[in-house]
């Protein structure tokens, strides 16, 4: 056997972004430098935690890091996929945090995906599970991926500090995904959405839904949002309250927006208590006016979802696929100039100054699901 040729990479950043393209392109890596100038130095929980699940959804996946935790490499395997498996997310990250790579992990394994996460549902940080129900899954529908055996159950909700959320994530698996021409927006024909409360009151909830409401219904009249109060066991393990709201379009696009509301968080391991938590009416205005925001900006998806759109694109058979955004979010970039460098795909990128959008084209790299056929 020759040499490992193993890509060098320094810093923290996009530590995510790097191991998932790193696997889907079977490119070793070495990440060094992490956080080496901190005092808090080396590998975050959560990203320990993120190389678990690769190790445990792939086949001779190799992880190696140094004792200090500011250096590691990494060898990506096959992804194997299967069911059920089970990972505990922790709680400094939510869900969210670990949804969006394994559904695109899971798409190009040996079998279909089924695995049960568990942790933080909600939080003020990372896309909710309930954003991945209702916007995240539908963009993959526009790339070839059937409906059936695409599925996000929320089984327990669960806040910071303290987590008790349980979902349970399927994924089927395809030969490969097919290229989309998408930059027809069209206008919002309905809202839908969902409230929660765990370990509180339910009125947190009616108080925001009324509230965010108020706002879309001076702009039309099909609203619709859900309510989710949990009680016991299906609450978590610490109180909190939010939403999530979705703009649905006659292009079948889906625009979203989301928050949680909790006594307590942790930021990079440190405990911040909060003295109150914030009104729920607030909550309510707010969110409906940042979901109008995203729908303001234009595209076919939200600022949240550009790397996804990005990623899908790049992951095309070698055909041209076309998208429309708003203004390119930083993240954004950042998938851009990844993409550039594990899959060799760069995009044109062309402002549409009559919208305010920006329209990219790129031609697919071609990943097959050479696993599939083998199995």
């Amino acid at each position: 056997m020759g040499k490992i040729q193993y890509m060098r990479l320094k810093g923290s950043q996009n530590m995510r972004l790097r191991l998932l393209l790193s696997t889907l392109s079977s490119t070793p890596i070495i990440i060094e430098d992490i956080r080496a100038e901190e005092t808090l130095s080396g590998l975050r929980p959560y990203e320990l935690s993120f190389l678990r699940l690769l190790e445990k959804i792939s086949d001779d996946c190799f992880v190696e890091i140094n004792e200090t935790g500011t250096k590691f490499k990494y060898k990506p395997g096959i992804v194997a996929g299967g069911g059920i498996l089970v990972h505990d997310c922790g709680t400094l990250r939510s869900i969210g945090y670990f949804l969006e790579p394994l559904i695109v992990l899971g798409l190009f394994g040996k079998k279909p995906l089924t695995i049960k996460l568990t942790g933080v549902t909600n939080d003020s940080k990372d896309p909710s599970v309930d954003t991945f129900q209702k916007a995240t899954l539908p963009i993959l529908k526009q790339f070839g991926v059937p409906s059936e055996g695409l599925e996000l159950k929320i089984e327990n909700r669960g806040v910071p500090p303290r987590g008790g959320g349980v979902v349970i994530l399927s994924v089927p698996i395809v030969n490969e995904l097919k290229a989309a021409i998408w930059i027809d927006e069209g206008m919002v024909r309905r809202i839908r959405g969902c409230t929660f409360s765990a370990r509180v009151s339910s009125q947190f909830e009616n108080k925001m839904l009324h509230n965010a409401r108020g706002i879309f219904n001076s702009l039309l009249s099909d609203v619709h949002i859900d309510t989710d109060h949990k009680a016991g066991e299906g609450a978590g393990l610490s109180p909190g309250y939010g939403i999530t709201v979705v703009a649905e379009t006659t292009s079948g696009c889906c625009i979203s927006a989301d928050t949680a509301v909790y006594r307590g968080g942790e930021e990079e391991g440190e405990f911040e208590e909060k003295k109150d938590l914030r009104s729920a009416e607030d909550i309510g205005e707010k969110i409906a006016a940042t979901l109008l925001a995203e729908v303001e900006q234009g595209g076919v998806v939200d600022s949240t979802h550009q790397g996804l759109l990005f990623l899908l694109c790049a992951l095309c058979p070698p055909d041209v696929s076309k998208v429309r955004v708003g203004k390119l979010s930083p993240y954004g970039i950042e998938v851009l100039r990844h993409i550039k460098d594990f899959l060799k795909v760069k995009f044109h990128i062309r402002p549409d100054p009559a919208t305010g959008t920006v329209i990219l084209k790129c031609v697919g790299s071609g990943l097959k699901n050479l696993s599939r056929k083998v199995s």
